[in-house]
């Protein structure tokens, strides 16, 4: 345990943007990331690799460094460090730390490095753009909600592309490229939610009308899920929301008039 004035001082630094300190260590922290995501990419490129590997190597390393310091200090800021480190971000945080590590393992992980672009969503609290984090939230509920229509609508989907890649199957065949009810099943996947298949296409004009129909159905079914969001977010009133964070657990969704967090009471 850190006393408690230490703890208090590194929540407001590592976890608070509205302070200048605070501020400006997730400013730093975001120019590190965009460091680390674009040496990765660089290092996919094989001439840059060659000449420059040895430097990217060494630059994922000092920030990979970074964040494991970074990561731990988040843990001791806060009272309760394993709600932090179940949180949505605390997941994230560890994420953006350990395919570093796991590249000492099995070479080449290393590329998962990218997954620190999520930890970019930060720049929202950071730059108080509090209307685009009520609208993530926002979105994130109505997605929340509406996860029973959604799971029941794929499965129609999943039901749909089943039968008509098996009469797909029956009626163009192994001769057209239809091989077999799989490959079928996954030619009219492709074709339902993209333009098709490239390398296989039906011959048959009874196999062409079927593809039609399977594209113009593929124009409805995007609006399906669309307008099922859509309704939960028109029926749900958008909240205030703030870049104060819990002391406890580094829940920021607090508005500044707010003493107390409305999960679990504890102060702000």
């Amino acid at each position: 345990m850190i006393p408690e004035k230490t703890r208090a001082r590194l929540h407001t630094i590592i976890h608070e943007a509205d302070t200048p300190s605070g501020k400006a260590f997730d400013l730093i922290l975001l120019a590190l990331i965009v460091i680390s995501i674009i040496a990765v990419m660089l290092e996919s490129v094989v001439s840059i690799q060659v000449k420059y590997g040895h430097v990217l190597s060494v630059i994922e390393w000092i920030i990979t460094v970074f964040f494991t310091v970074e990561y731990i200090g988040r843990l001791l800021s806060v009272r309760k460090p394993l709600k932090y480190a179940l949180s949505f971000y605390g997941i994230i945080d560890l994420l953006a730390t350990m395919p570093g590590y796991i590249d000492l393992l099995f070479p080449g992980w290393h590329f998962l490095l990218a997954l620190r672009a999520i930890r970019l969503l930060r720049v929202f609290r950071i730059l108080k753009l509090v209307h685009f984090v009520g609208a993530g939230n926002l979105l994130v509920v109505a997605l929340r909600k509406s996860r029973a229509k959604i799971l029941v609508f794929v499965f129609t989907v999943i039901v749909l592309c089943i039968i008509l890649g098996t009469i797909m199957y029956m009626v163009e065949g192994p001769e057209n490229g239809f091989t077999n009810i799989p490959v079928s099943i996954y030619w009219t996947i492709v074709t339902l939610t993209t333009v098709g298949f490239g390398d296989i296409t039906p011959a048959t004009p009874l196999g062409q009308f079927i593809s039609m129909v399977i594209m113009i159905l593929g124009y409805g079914i995007i609006a399906v899920p669309t307008g099922i969001v859509t309704s939960e977010i028109v029926s749900k009133k958008n909240s205030d929301n703030n870049t104060q964070a819990c002391p406890d657990c580094g829940t920021n969704n607090h508005t500044d008039e707010a003493n107390f967090r409305y999960h679990c009471g504890a102060n702000l």
